[in-house]
């Protein structure tokens, strides 16, 4: 039986695996977010699998793991939007995106650990490596309601400055994909890379 390790600490994340019934434990990844990549695509996955692979190098453990990293981005005009560092820049970011559509893209890294086997083989390790593109659509705003917005607090820990499923979501005109990536984590493929494998997240109790 698989042991799930999430290599992040984010809420966002831990909640969904809880809303679809999977058990993970959580082993934040202490990297420093730095990629030589440029592009969006790249960005996340290489982010990705650096806290996966930190998560795999650092974890000692008997059983056979899943190690599942993921990283998020807004992209918009051709910049990567990360989280605000002060109310002005999320104000700016808010605006930006105001009346205007926006790629979220999730990078997702999933390493499955399997210790030895009938043979008395050593670790095996598999890497599974993909990105999933949600376009949003976002209603224009005033800059009243970009303000009101960022004083909530909500925008600090988010890239792009905003969070669909919180006080933002009232702003959200249409979105294009997976709704669950925007959030920062797209399940349904993290499901269904692992069922090819013969692997059911579902099934798997702690």
């Amino acid at each position: 039986m698989y042991r799930i390790i999430l290599a992040s600490e984010s809420p966002r994340r831990i909640e969904i695996m809880k809303q679809m019934g999977i058990p993970c434990d959580v082993m934040p990844a202490r990297v420093e977010e730095v990629t030589a990549e440029n592009g969006p695509e790249g960005t996340v996955k290489s982010l990705s699998r650096l806290k996966a692979r930190w998560v795999a190098d650092n974890i000692k453990a008997d059983d056979d793991l899943i190690i599942i990293g993921a990283d998020t981005i807004v992209h918009h005009n051709g910049r990567i939007l990360g989280k605000p560092r002060n109310r002005n820049e999320a104000i700016e970011m808010i605006m930006g995106l105001s009346g205007s559509t926006h790629e979220v893209y999730t990078g997702v890294c999933i390493i499955i650990r399997r210790i030895g086997n009938e043979t008395g083989d050593g670790i095996r390790e598999e890497e599974i490596s993909f990105s999933v593109c949600t376009r949003v659509d976002v209603n224009p705003l005033t800059r009243e309601q970009a303000e009101d917005y960022a004083d909530t607090k909500e925008p600090y820990d988010k890239a792009g400055a905003y969070a669909i499923q919180g006080g933002f979501g009232i702003y959200i005109k249409e979105i294009h994909g997976d709704y669950y990536n925007v959030v920062g984590f797209p399940i349904a493929r993290i499901y269904e890379e692992l069922l090819a494998r013969g692997i059911n997240i579902k099934k798997i109790k702690k």
